[in-house]
């Protein structure tokens, strides 16, 4: 067999740039690579921004609209999350590893057998996991010891590891309080669990339908979205704040941080343009950590709280693979808790 099925993006745009076929060509495994059947791929903010060129700096260009700065080449097999089990290996890898379960980490350092002077990311300089088959340098390919479905786990990569990095890169400790902002999307839902698991104290900021189950998942309050956020918990009142909404309400974010408090960001949903008072970065002496590129060991610690129970995935919809718009456009509309996740298991003939 020499052609699998999948979804490639053929241009930049709406779900209509998203094209089932059943002819694409099986990788083959190139030197230390190996070769995954994919089980399950997540929904992710991320595929969705490469695919409209959101990333791009550009007015309305698309010559920048890759994670890197860079045109993404198409037609591009997306897909940052992928569960899967390994089916072959390339020269140097070793064969008693075909069969494994596996999760694949989001930022690859290794393509063709050679090291990258700068990261790419699943689905967007390299093919992802939206097809039957994927390649990655081994070393990306982490096994995973876990009763877990392939869909439960597939939960796990891209917002688990991004909440992971930005809570390390803010040093966070026991004694901390925490603010989660965007806290029912996939990275901010990760990161109320993964700031209990450090022991903080941590505020979620959500819409009042979802509160009940943002303290399911172990937030000790919640605020809603649209109050006043200084007036609701007081200014200088915050230690850390992990953040993927940015937009309007950062100001006010800055402004709830102690003196010496630490923000890291890894999104912008609600916005990548704001206007600040320098000032209150430099006299609170504040830090800030951009969060994209994965700290080493970063992915090796998830995949430890996975195996040992520390976190749980948090489903909300399951699609086959070939509804991919459909699922894509339930994400956007943002009425769920945690993640959606695409059966590719399901689509195959």
């Amino acid at each position: 067999m020499s052609q699998m099925s999948g979804v490639v993006l053929t241009a930049h745009g709406g779900p209509e740039c998203l094209e089932w076929r059943d002819d694409l060509r099986i990788p083959a495994p190139g030197p230390s690579d190996v070769l995954i059947r994919v089980g399950a791929a997540g929904v992710n903010n991320t595929d969705i921004n490469t695919r409209v060129g959101w990333y791009s700096k550009s007015d309305g260009g698309v010559d920048d609209a890759g994670w890197t700065g860079d045109a993404v080449s198409l037609p591009r097999i997306q897909g940052i999350d992928v569960c899967g089990r390994i089916v072959a290996v390339g020269i140097g890898v070793n064969p008693a590893r075909i069969g494994e379960r596996v999760l694949v980490e989001p930022c690859i350092w290794e393509a063709q057998g050679q090291p990258l002077a700068s990261p790419w990311f699943l689905g967007s300089e390299c093919d992802g996991g939206f097809a039957e088959y994927t390649r990655v340098a081994a070393r990306h390919a982490h096994p995973v010891d876990s009763s877990l479905s392939d869909i439960e786990l597939a939960s796990f990569p891209c917002s688990y590891s991004t909440a992971e990095n930005m809570l390390m890169r803010a040093n966070v400790q026991s004694d901390d309080t925490v603010l989660v902002t965007g806290a029912s999307g996939g990275v901010g839902s990760a990161a109320v669990q993964l700031a209990k698991a450090y022991g903080a104290r941590t505020i979620a900021v959500t819409g009042a339908a979802k509160r009940e189950r943002l303290v399911e998942l172990g937030a000790d309050a919640t605020v809603d979205r649209s109050a006043n956020i200084v007036r609701e918990l007081g200014a200088n009142s915050v230690d850390v704040i992990v953040d993927a909404v940015a937009g309007p309400m950062l100001p006010s974010l800055f402004e709830l941080l102690r003196p010496g408090g630490r923000y890291a960001v890894s999104g912008a949903i609600a916005g990548p343009m704001i206007e600040l008072d320098v000032r209150t970065l430099y006299l609170k002496d504040l830090s800030i950590f951009g969060c994209t590129v994965l700290d080493i060991g970063i992915f090796d610690r998830l995949i430890e709280r996975i195996e040992s129970g520390q976190i749980r995935p948090i489903i909300a919809a399951t699609y086959p693979l070939r509804e991919i718009g459909e699922a894509q456009i339930e994400f956007q509309a943002k009425t769920h808790v945690g993640k959606i996740v695409l059966d590719v298991a399901e689509s195959r003939p």
